[in-house]
């Protein structure tokens, strides 16, 4: 019913907003993406972009199928490569910002290796800024973190909004500066949440410093202060800040999956995996059991 190619092109939109984008990205004439996305849309029954002349949006019915696309595509990938015989295997690296700590990446995980027991596979969980510098180095083979807001590279996963966080009853005084709990440099929602209230011209204080997300979130669960977060990663047990609290609005931010530029014989292990993560994506915006 839903034809791989497609669903490629269906991702590919989704993922830029953009069919211009994603035709630059497929190798594809501008019509043709539109071809696909309007025969996908005819095979579903469903308007799945609402666009006009400014800009491109998921409707409801495309969000639901963005999470069915990337599981037939992977449910397909590994059925190629059952029956042409292909063994995926060898050593990678994988990096994941500590950001999902507490996601079901493990069940993921899991199934990866599961799914391929003859990759060896090696998890660093670090700071997105650790990670796509450990990458650009060399050091890693792919890498699921958030994006710098110039950075063009890797896939997206999805976009979220940036939040402020903190204790149910935490309230904050308007003429003292604001207590951040953040994590240290390269902390890319540290570096947001600094370059936002400073733009305010409003103060802070750092009162608490961790490398682990752990950590931070024990800080903020005892009221010691506010940190920026993804909204829909939201830890149990913290809430997000409302509007009376006067702090400015943090943007948004991209998760995404990076390459390493030098790929060879870590190549397929690594694209089965992103495929992977891809196709599980729902899963990484919910908290584990």
């Amino acid at each position: 019913m839903y034809e791989p190619t497609q669903l490629r092109t269906f991702l590919a939109v989704a993922q830029t907003l953009s069919f211009t984008q994603a035709a630059r990205r497929l190798g594809l004439r501008q019509s043709t993406v539109s071809q696909h996305v309007r025969r996908l849309e005819d095979a579903a029954g469903r308007l799945l972009f609402s666009r006009d002349t400014h800009a491109v949006e998921l409707t409801g019915d495309g969000e639901a199928m963005l999470g069915f696309a990337r599981r037939i595509l992977a449910v397909h990938e590994q059925a190629t490569a059952f029956f042409t015989g292909t063994r995926v295997r060898g050593r990678l690296r994988f990096g994941a910002s500590e950001d999902f700590v507490l996601t079901r990446l493990p069940e993921i995980l899991e199934a990866f290796r599961y799914d391929h027991p003859e990759v060896d596979l090696e998890l660093t969980v670090e700071l997105s800024g650790t990670l796509h510098e450990r990458l650009a180095a060399g050091k890693l083979d792919l890498v699921l973190a958030k994006r710098r807001p110039e950075d063009s590279r890797g896939t997206l996963v999805w976009r979220d909004d940036l939040v402020w966080i903190g204790a149910e009853r935490l309230r904050l005084d308007p003429d003292r500066p604001v207590p951040l709990i953040v994590y240290p440099p390269p902390g890319l929602t540290r570096a947001r949440a600094l370059e936002v209230l400073e733009r305010q011209g409003r103060q802070w204080r750092i009162v608490c410093t961790s490398g682990s997300l752990n950590g931070l979130i024990a800080a903020a669960r005892a009221g010691l202060g506010v940190m920026a977060h993804s909204r829909r990663l939201i830890p149990p047990g913290l809430f997000r800040l409302p509007e009376r609290s006067g702090l400015p609005e943090l943007g948004k931010v991209d998760f995404v999956l990076a390459h390493g530029r030098h790929r060879g014989a870590t190549e397929g292990a690594a694209d089965a995996l992103a495929a992977a993560v891809l196709a599980g994506g729902e899963r990484l915006r919910r908290r584990g059991g």
